[in-house]
């Protein structure tokens, strides 16, 4: 039996939309009333795991699950030894770079060495800040990160935005783009080498499925 770990947020519709196109249907974790954070396929051949989508590498890393669906921001943040298969092209986002509307630095490279910057993706913002060989304290938030540069804590932050409303919401506007950031079909090395259950079978099919739709 393949076990599928599956993000809570903002992609788990998608993904299980997707995974319902192939023949799997993991649709109970779509309602309110359910508790239960592991779910069998109706097919039985299949078990779905519903998880913090932090933790989506971490339980295919670990060989708990066989395939994953996670955004590729989280990939980068934690480097996971996992085998990244398919951009299933859902769940578009990019890592930005953010200050004050009324701030003076209008580029990353403005900011005056060991500047403050707040973000949750701490090692995508230490690895680009290195990247420009500028010295910056990274300040790690796990809530509201837009609070930062608001209350004077941090100068910036570095941070996840969709349409940018919550950034200009909260008098902060994007001044650099990191990287674009997907949902990504990821699988447990070994068991996608030896097959296991199938598993080569089932990410042929969702290729295909996403083919189909392009």
């Amino acid at each position: 039996m393949i076990t599928v770990a599956l993000p809570k947020g903002a992609l788990l519709k998608d993904s299980i939309r997707l995974l319902q196109a192939v023949g799997l249907d993991f649709s109970a974790f779509l309602d309110p009333s359910n508790r239960q954070l592991q779910i069998h396929d109706p097919t039985e051949t299949a078990k779905g795991l519903l998880v913090r989508a932090q933790d989506v590498p971490v339980y295919v890393e670990y060989g708990q699950a066989q395939l994953g669906i996670v955004g590729y921001d989280v990939l980068r943040e934690k480097k996971p030894q996992v085998a990244s298969l398919v951009d299933l092209k859902f769940g578009k986002c990019r890592m930005s770079v953010a200050v004050k509307q009324s701030s003076p630095y209008q580029r990353p490279v403005e900011l005056p060495p060991h500047s403050r910057v707040a973000s949750k993706f701490v090692h995508c913002a230490s690895e680009y800040f290195e990247s420009l060989d500028l010295p910056v304290e990274i300040i790690p938030l796990y809530g509201s990160v837009e609070l930062g540069p608001i209350t004077g804590m941090s100068e910036a932050i570095v941070d996840l935005v969709s349409t940018g409303k919550t950034l200009q919401q909260n008098g902060l506007t994007e001044i650099e783009v990191l990287f674009e950031s997907t949902a990504y079909l990821i699988a447990h090395p070994l068991s996608y080498r030896l097959n296991t259950g199938g598993l080569q079978n089932l990410i042929a099919q969702i290729r295909e499925e996403l083919t189909v739709k392009l």
